[in-house]
C-alpha cells in the first residue's frame, strides 16, 4: 500500500514537473554595452547628428542675421521691399524647418542611419536571445532594460552573459 502511495505521488511530481514553465531575462541595454560593433554605430550616429544639428543651427543664426537687419532697416524700407523681405526671412525660416524635419523627424536621415547600423545589432541579439531560449526550454524571455516592470528579479535568471556568448562576445 505505501509504495501505492509513493508511486502515485512521485508520478504527480513528475507530471507537475514537467507542466512548469521556465522564465528568463536579459538586459539588453548591458549586452549592446558589451558588443564594440553598438558603441562604434552610436559614434557614428552622434557624429552625424552633430554634423547635421550644427547645419540646422547655421541656417536659424541666418534667420536670426536676417531678421535683425530687416528690423534696423524698417524704417528705410518701403511696403513693397518690407513684404519682400519679411518672405524672405519666413522663406529661410522654413528652409531650416524642413531640414530639420528632412535629418531628426520621424522618417528622417537619423531614423534610416539608426536602422541601417543598428538594426543588424539587434537582430543579432534576437536571434541569440531565441537560441537560449529554444536550447533550455524556456517558455518567456523578458527584457529588465525595457519599460516592463519587474519588481522582483532573481539573478541566477539573467541570461544576459550567455546571449553575449552565443554572439561570440
Amino acid at each position: 500500500m505505501k509504495t501505492k502511495i509513493f508511486l502515485i505521488l512521485i508520478f504527480c511530481l513528475n507530471i507537475l514537473n514537467t507542466n512548469a514553465q521556465k522564465f528568463a531575462y536579459v538586459d539588453t541595454e548591458y549586452i549592446l554595452n558589451k558588443i564594440p560593433e553598438f558603441k562604434q554605430a552610436q559614434d557614428k550616429l552622434d557624429d552625424f547628428s552633430q554634423d547635421w544639428q550644427e547645419e540646422i543651427e547655421a541656417k536659424y543664426a541666418e534667420v536670426e542675421r536676417m531678421y535683425r537687419a530687416y528690423q534696423q532697416d524698417q524704417v528705410l524700407l518701403t511696403d513693397d521691399m518690407k513684404i519682400k523681405r519679411e518672405e524672405a526671412i519666413i522663406n529661410k525660416e522654413n528652409e531650416a524647418k524642413n531640414l530639420q524635419q528632412k535629418y531628426f523627424g520621424p522618417e528622417g536621415s537619423l531614423y534610416s542611419k539608426r536602422q541601417e547600423l543598428i538594426r543588424p545589432i539587434q537582430d543579432k541579439i534576437f536571434d541569440a536571445i531565441q537560441t537560449l531560449a529554444e536550447n533550455n526550454k524556456y517558455q518567456v524571455v523578458f527584457d529588465s532594460s525595457s519599460d516592463l516592470i519587474m519588481l522582483y528579479k532573481n539573478e541566477n535568471l539573467d541570461k544576459s552573459d550567455q546571449v553575449l556568448k552565443l554572439m561570440g562576445y
